[in-house]
């Protein structure tokens, strides 16, 4: 499928030839929003997993060594905590050790997430365990260094499997989430890595980067074109799928523009060059990527946000506790309270809440060929209103079938004309002629190359066939050379959707052949269960409107935009967006834009490289019905995500006022001890609900 597979510890170089460095450096910089990385610690975090496994090893040590909650446990004969002359002073020193190592990158996530005014589950877990292991210090002091001192509880047991959790949260949703891939390194590969530079009269081999604005270069058929310009001399056809996603030539002549990464057909032109680096299209499309996925790398998943409403909750009614209860109690046993209220209010079961259904939800997704690369996909998957679909590979196969042959003359049948359009078409490349072959072998069509096939600039192709000339070409040039043909015929193929070529033998008019792309067969299916499934379908094409609304109407899809550029599939996206959340589904380089600044990109897995790297979802066998599975399952992710947060916060919706002391005038109070308990329990509960995940397939 092309992903590109990169280590989340490794910062590798782009390879953008021909961008001067500041592109380079500006497109690089794309953030893609995968899993955790939306999470501002992610970027202290290190090697998850050596940071998981250490920090396992310190907290056991730690476990052995400290009370849970004060109490005193014995487990299978063996009595915890573990005591002996100087353990106090290992275990700080263990829990220091794994404070700094372990739990030291959430406090500086923290830190930024408080800094910019969004406090989330970083500051959260951030405040969590620097009151426990700041609280536990002062009860180490106060228990062995100041003497007659009353005894201190200390928190470095709930320290330890707190750190060690959340860090467990982070990794296995890490290693559930596809590593994301760049897509300006694809980008890149569009443009050639040398060029036909012009001096004078002299043609020179060049490196692309060696090209700038005003530069005179030649580009031979079958070449990318290195950079936007103006064609100076020389015919051709170009094929401008990365610009509109269609594959049908364009052809081209002196005067006309042309575009970087485009890729020239049957004439060698010659031009000049109008912008290169970030000014080129290339250059344009990587911005418009960056620029959406770092808008969409700042949005909040329901886990962020119940996250920074117990951070605040937690700060505010712990600072309560503490002036409430300080001329009640004195200040020690407050403070006591007041600390517990804060170690409570960042339970084990809200870092688990998400990843564990995250972990559940892509294992099932990659079981049906759905590679998910943003953890946030689902959710927003599951509010999304409208789901826009480009045409050309997505909805359509992408591929040229022949859809008709009709002989025009009397004694010619379908076959012989079949056989005389194969016999010229035998060394193209072009789509239509990739659909006649195919048709020609599929009725088993004798087929004999023709000789001297030679290249009808914009119209079509020449040849010599025993003894006859034969050429295939457009209605345009019929007209053009005043050959009589049946216009009404070709017109009404055209409606249809199709590209429609005629074959001249000795400067008579004998037949045509239809073809054109195809509806995916399960595709009209996939839209019925979407619109179903509560989502407005809008196709977002490149090709004309004529055949979009064709295909448009055969598929069921009432919303259609034509003729569009990336620019105005990306600003449709945005409109779209004001309205409820978008969905895109793309293939091509210029859905890359489109599908980076949707809420959630969905990528065909048979499509180009840059799409890919650019989605949230790849579908790996490219079968639309796979977009209805995907839609269901993020429905019932959804679902139990937000049963998790509610197992996980509502735990707290009762501990934080208990520990707080609200119900104790009547004899109800929440004991240290069991806040542990149920603070276990919680995690255990959203384990298992997210073991229950099920969501129904479309076959």
């Amino acid at each position: 499928m092309g992903v590109t597979m990169t280590d989340m510890n490794e910062h590798e170089t782009m390879d953008m030839t021909g961008m001067d460095m500041s592109s380079m450096n500006n497109m690089h910089g794309m953030h893609h929003n995968m899993a955790g990385m939306d999470d501002p610690g992610m970027k202290y975090m290190g090697n998850l997993k050596q940071k998981f496994w250490v920090s396992l090893v310190l907290m056991v040590i730690v476990v052995l060594l400290a009370p849970l909650m004060g109490m005193q446990l014995s487990v299978g004969g063996l009595s915890l905590p573990i005591t002996f002359p100087g353990s106090e002073w290992v275990l700080l020193i263990v829990a220091t050790a794994l404070f700094l190592y372990g739990g030291l990158p959430f406090v500086r996530g923290g830190i930024e997430e408080i800094k910019a005014r969004k406090p989330g589950m970083m500051a959260l877990i951030g405040l969590g365990i620097s009151v426990a292991y700041l609280y536990s210090v002062y009860a180490f002091v106060a228990n062995n260094l100041i003497p007659g001192h009353a005894h201190v509880m200390n928190f470095f047991w709930e320290l330890a499997t707190l750190i060690v959790i959340m860090l467990l949260g982070h990794w296995v949703e890490m290693n559930a989430v596809m590593k994301a891939g760049n897509a300006t390194d694809s980008l890149g590969q569009m443009l050639p890595d040398t060029v036909h530079m012009l001096h004078g009269d002299e043609v020179m081999d060049m490196p692309l980067a060696h090209v700038q604005a005003g530069s005179k270069l030649r580009v031979l058929a079958g070449e990318s074109i290195p950079a936007d310009g103006q064609i100076d001399d020389g015919d051709t056809t170009v094929n401008e799928a990365l610009v509109s996603g269609e594959s049908a030539p364009v052809v081209k002549h002196a005067g006309d523009q042309v575009t970087g990464g485009t890729v020239n057909g049957d004439g060698t032109i010659t031009m000049t060059v109008s912008a290169v680096g970030e000014d080129g299209f290339i250059g344009q499309i990587g911005h418009m990527v960056s620029d959406a996925q770092q808008q969409k790398s700042r949005a909040e998943n329901v886990a962020s946000r119940v996250a920074g409403w117990l951070f605040y909750i937690a700060l505010v009614v712990g600072l309560l506790t503490v002036a409430v209860w300080t001329p009640i109690n004195g200040f020690g046993p407050a403070l006591m309270m007041g600390v517990t209220v804060l170690i409570i209010a960042c339970p084990h079961a809200l870092g688990l809440a998400l990843p564990l259904v995250i972990v559940r939800a892509t294992g099932m997704s990659a079981k049906r060929g759905l590679l998910v690369r943003n953890r946030n996909a689902y959710e927003a998957t599951s509010k999304a209103r409208y789901i826009m679909f480009d045409k050309t590979g997505t909805l359509t196969t992408g591929h040229f079938t022949v859809n008709a042959v009709q002989p025009l003359v009397d004694g010619v049948t379908a076959d012989d004309l079949l056989a005389d359009f194969a016999a010229l078409e035998q060394s193209s490349t072009h789509p239509f002629a990739t659909g006649v072959l195919a048709a020609a072998k599929q009725k088993r069509v004798d087929v004999t190359p023709a000789d001297n096939v030679q290249t009808i600039q914009g119209a079509g192709l020449s040849g010599e066939l025993d003894g006859r000339q034969l050429m295939i070409v457009n209605a345009k040039y019929l007209v053009a050379h005043g050959l009589d043909f049946d216009a009404t015929k070709v017109d009404q193929l055209a409606a249809a959707g199709n590209t429609v070529s005629l074959l001249v033998v000795d400067q008579q008019v004998q037949g045509l052949v239809a073809a054109g792309d195809v509806a995916r067969p399960e595709a009209a299916k996939a839209i019925a269960g979407l619109k179903q499934a509560g989502l407005t379908p809008v196709m977002l094409t490149g090709d004309n409107q004529q055949t979009a609304a064709t295909v448009a109407a055969a598929l069921g899809i009432d919303d259609v935009h034509a003729e569009l550029m990336p620019a105005d599939k990306s600003r449709l996206i945005s409109e779209y967006q004001r309205r409820g959340g978008v969905l895109m589904v793309g293939d091509g380089i210029n859905d890359a834009p489109s599908l980076a600044g949707a809420d959630v990109g969905i990528a065909i897995g048979a499509g180009t490289d840059v799409a890919i790297d650019a989605a949230d979802v790849v579908l790996v066998s490219s079968k639309t019905t796979d977009i209805l599975n995907f839609v269901r399952l993020a429905k019932a992710t959804n679902r139990k995500l937000v049963q998790n947060i509610w197992w996980a916060a509502g735990y707290n919706i009762v501990a934080i006022p208990l520990a707080a002391g609200v119900l104790a005038p009547i004899g109800i109070t929440m004991p240290a001890a069991l806040g542990a308990v149920v603070m276990s329990l919680s995690a255990i509960i959203v384990a298992i609900n997210a073991m229950t995940l099920r969501a129904p397939s479309v076959e």
